[in-house]
């Protein structure tokens, strides 16, 4: 599970919360697919986009996932082993409940993971969480890690501005091959699956979100007092509502356009 803050200074530098769920990893049950239905993420409103709510239908809100198109899995031969909604081992708040906001796939330790949709990378490595849509002050977070040293113990991630208004989060890479300011295609390498973070096997965590929603999913309190982080960030989408049928092992991915009947 990701939780993270973006830098102090440079907000184009990133950071993340070690606590993620231990659960949510290769050694995991498999859960059923995520409801095919977007969930209501309302559940906890953030601060509103404009303080006149008037304004409100005039400002910019993401495309509809069911239009999205050219995803590929970023696990090819990944098994599901967490799927997107309520969770026991979820540190997100919707409707009540703990919720995962993102998918785990699990292979083996090293396997390739690609970039799920072509795009520009906004941020490699332990620092990201400037681009990960948290609603509030980082500083106090990125001020304790700085004070306890605890950076080393950071998921490794990419965030991929995948060019439609969206933007597509990979956790836990043993190892990355690209850096900031590079364009990736779709299927194209971005690092190695590994277990780096708050993790007890090797998975990749694939979330996905819109920074124009206006919606917001809720950090659990405890782990936002703890960490000192915000209590809210944008709210995540099931990434299965943009990725194509799963592929049988050793096939190649193909773009979910061609479920939609896309060219």
């Amino acid at each position: 599970m990701l939780v993270g803050v973006p830098g102090r200074g440079d907000p184009g530098v990133p950071i993340v919360d070690p606590l993620g769920a231990v659960d949510e990893v290769s050694g995991a049950s498999e859960t059923s697919a995520a409801p095919s239905a977007r969930p209501d993420p309302a559940v906890v409103a953030g601060p509103p986009a404009d303080p006149d709510l008037r304004l409100e239908k005039f400002l910019p809100t993401p495309a509809p996932p069911e239009t999205l198109t050219g995803y590929v899995w970023p696990l090819p031969r990944g098994r599901l082993t967490h799927g997107f909604g309520p969770s026991r081992w979820g540190t997100r708040i919707v409707d009540g409940e703990t919720f995962h906001d993102g998918i785990d796939l699990a292979t083996v330790c090293g396997d390739r993971v690609v970039a799920a949709h072509e795009g520009v990378v906004l941020a490699a490595g332990r620092r990201f969480d400037a681009y990960l849509g948290w609603r509030g002050d980082l500083a106090p977070y990125a001020d304790r890690l700085d004070a306890k040293g605890l950076w080393g113990m950071l998921p490794i991630v990419v965030v991929v501005d995948d060019g439609n208004g969206y933007r597509s989060i990979y956790g836990h890479f043993s190892r990355v091959v690209v850096e900031r300011g590079r364009r990736v295609g779709a299927g194209e390498l971005l690092g190695y699956e590994g277990a780096t973070g708050r993790a007890s096997g090797c998975h990749l965590h694939y979330g996905l979100f819109s920074p124009l929603e206006r919606q917001a999913f809720a950090l659990d309190p405890d782990v936002a007092g703890r960490m000192l982080l915000p209590t809210h960030h944008t709210a995540r989408i099931d990434p299965l509502l943009v990725l194509p049928p799963r592929p049988a092992p050793g096939s190649t991915p193909t773009p979910a356009a061609t479920r939609r009947g896309g060219p």
